[in-house]
């Protein structure tokens, strides 16, 4: 499975501004169930008046402030050697421009913008807690979000290229606050010790009206001609690509309020854009869907999920939402028990819901499907009475259970993929890396009869995430894939996903090699990397004018590690198995990263 942003998710509200204390115990109050009743015994006891003065307010956030510096230490968490290149980099005060491209970057190739998210946490480098409530540390997906941008423009005689690099933090409310304070202040609450994660998980509340920093998980995509960062729990906000500034908030006329996904999905033929939010207290799931305009929420239901799922991702088709409700889940009941914050409940039931564009909970048709972790989709489409669901699936989570990791050995969210002991098996599969990395998966679920199959696409020999397609067969049936190939010695020597190649999947060809497994499967080819190079955030970028769906290139972030030197490759993905057509080397490194995207931009914008 992916651990990057399959780890993704929140369990945080999201603000505006920030409120003062005693506004935070209104709210928290309002917002929490009844099993959370007996934790607040002694907070019900404060007043509750919020018309106090600012004096008082100030007065209130210093001595909680100061409490907290008493009660938890902050300490970095260790960095393996072969973990350097996740540590994060400083920002650039200017874009820079590029001097060393082996090959080229082709004549046809689209003016635009390549950008990466990714993890780029202050003041150091992840974070932990002692106290004595025991531990808690941050993961790799969690603390401040940075984009890193390759603009390429065409000078005027349409031969010559200047390719620009810059990188800029993604301005979150958590990340103007602790910018503001120049220290860490957000207490790490999602691994750990189940007693310090829930401590921290109150404490942060109050003081900063969420649970946690904004993830940094951050998806940037393009809708109606304008460009929006999304952290996982922020509300969109429109940014300049060029300078990666955060120009303001988009609040769709204020109605949504729910946490956003990472993985908006444009629907084929309306280009409307369907949005889903995930919370640890009810309402669980929500789903929105923004007008092709971009102005409006036309849409919004609650899904009434019975459970909190840590979905990440959804579908789209023609004419229906696929909506995942998989057993991984965020339950603060079972947390307040001393059980895990995070679990993998194989023994739970998980379905995929086909939802009418503008249905509700109860228009959806619900399929059983085996327990599994799907955090990425590769495509839906409709097929005859059938809605096809490939995406990229694994039998269980790295991140399940995260409280049993070390914190100070170095394992981080990754304890599981470095696990001293195995993990419990199945009794079909025998490695780890066969439950924990993600093989390509297809879900065939009849809406007439209700009938659901399901098969490994590519068998076990090759784990992947990171899919893509060409964007324009989003929601419509597609003969090619392509992701990202997972490196599982190096993965398992870091403790820390790596990806030391591409692959592109035909859905239409059968496998021919004996060690492909063929009976059944999909034909693959690969693109491997030299040496110890790893990959993040691969995109498509189709050809203009292209007469066939693979017409394009594969456009990715590398890293070289022996030489600690960071590049844009470009792949022709007609020839997919060859050199890349252009090496572009970066003038500073780039630590790995989540997903990628590429937005054409006219050279005049």
């Amino acid at each position: 499975m992916t651990y990057t942003s399959t780890m993704a998710f929140h369990v945080n509200c999201s603000v505006q501004s920030r409120p003062s204390p005693f506004e935070n115990i209104v709210r928290f109050k309002n917002r929490l169930s009844s099993s959370y009743k007996p934790l607040l015994k002694e907070l019900q006891q404060l007043p509750m008046q919020l018309d106090v003065s600012k004096s008082i307010r100030n007065a209130s956030v210093k001595l909680l402030d100061a409490f907290v510096d008493s009660l938890f230490q902050f300490a970095d968490q260790p960095v393996l050697p072969s973990q350097s290149n996740f540590a994060p980099v400083d920002e650039l005060n200017e874009p820079l421009a590029i001097t060393s491209i082996e090959g080229k970057v082709p004549y046809d190739f689209p003016e635009g913008v390549y950008i990466r998210n990714g993890p780029n946490p202050l003041f150091g480098g992840l974070k932990s807690t002692s106290s004595v409530f025991g531990k808690t540390g941050h993961m790799w997906i969690e603390g401040e979000g940075m984009l890193h941008a390759l603009c390429f423009d065409k000078d005027g005689d349409g031969e010559t290229w200047t390719v620009l690099y810059n990188n800029r933090h993604v301005e979150t409310e958590t990340f103007k606050l602790e910018k503001q304070r120049d220290k860490p202040s957000f207490l790490p609450a999602i691994e750990g010790s189940p007693p310090a994660i829930l401590i921290a998980y109150l404490l942060n509340m109050l003081r900063f009206g969420k649970v946690n920093k904004d993830l940094s998980n951050t998806n940037v995509f393009e809708h109606s001609g304008k460009f929006y960062s999304i952290a996982e729990n922020h509300i969109p906000q429109e940014i300049d690509i060029f300078s990666l500034q955060t120009l303001g908030d988009w609040d769709i006329n204020g109605t949504w309020h729910r946490p956003f996904n990472s993985h908006p999905k444009r629907a084929p033929g309306t280009g409307e854009l369907v949005v889903f939010g995930v919370d640890a207290m009810k309402p669980f799931m929500e789903l929105g869907i923004v007008s092709a305009d971009g102005k409006r929420l036309v849409h919004k239901a609650d899904l009434k999920f019975n459970r909190c799922t840590l979905s990440h991702d959804m579908g789209v088709t023609e004419r229906y939402n696929v909506v995942m409700d998989f057993p991984l889940t965020i339950d603060i009941q079972r947390l307040i028990k001393g059980g895990p914050l995070i679990k993998f409940e194989k023994e739970e039931y998980a379905r995929i819901g086909i939802m009418p564009r503008y249905g509700n909970a109860d228009s959806i048709r619900w399929f059983e499907v085996e327990p599994n972790c799907t955090f990425h989709i590769l495509n839906c489409f409709e097929e005859g009475d059938e809605v096809v669901v490939r995406g990229c699936r694994s039998l269980e989570s790295i991140i399940s259970e995260s409280c049993d990791v070390d914190l100070d050995k170095f394992e981080w969210v990754s304890g599981r993929l470095r696990s001293k002991g195995p993990v419990e098996q199945d009794p079909k599969h025998f490695k780890n890396d066969e439950l924990l990395f993600c093989r390509s998966y297809e879900w065939r679920l009849n809406m007439e009869t209700g009938e659901v199959k399901e098969r490994n696409l590519t068998g076990t020999q090759l784990s992947i995430e990171f899919p893509m397609i060409n964007p324009n067969f989003n929601g419509v049936k597609n003969k090619f894939g392509y992701a990202q190939t997972v490196h599982g010695l190096a993965s398992a020597t870091s403790g820390m996903p790596k990806f030391g190649g591409l692959a592109k999947l035909y859905f239409e060809e059968t496998a021919n090699k004996e060690w492909e497994e063929s009976e059944g499967h999909i034909k693959v080819e690969y693109h491997e990397f030299e040496g110890n190079t790893f990959c993040t955030g691969a995109a498509f970028v189709p050809k203009e004018g292209g007469l066939e769906e693979d017409d394009g290139w594969i456009i990715t972030f590398v890293h070289d590690e022996d030489t600690d030197t960071s590049k844009v490759y470009i792949i022709d993905t007609k020839n997919f198995t060859s050199e890349p057509v252009a090496k572009i080397t970066l003038p500073c490194r780039v630590p790995y990263g989540f997903h990628g995207a590429f937005m054409p931009i006219p050279s005049h914008k």
